[in-house]
């Protein structure tokens, strides 16, 4: 019963994901996670500040 579950939730899954809309959809979501992502973690911010300040230092 519970092996009928899944394989008829990853056949559902399976036909939304060959659907081009849906895929823009997942990639959109994904991109803006991983946007979110890269500014919470402590460690990709500084690299980002040091570019920033980088590119500031450069223009001046």
């Amino acid at each position: 019963m519970a092996l009928d579950a899944i394989l008829q939730a990853f056949v559902t899954l399976n036909g939304l994901a060959t659907s081009p809309i849906v895929l823009l959809v997942l990639a959109f979501i994904g991109a803006y996670l991983g946007s979110r992502v890269v500014e919470v973690i402590p460690y990709t911010r500084r690299i980002i500040e040091r570019r920033e300040a980088q590119a500031a230092a450069e223009r001046e």
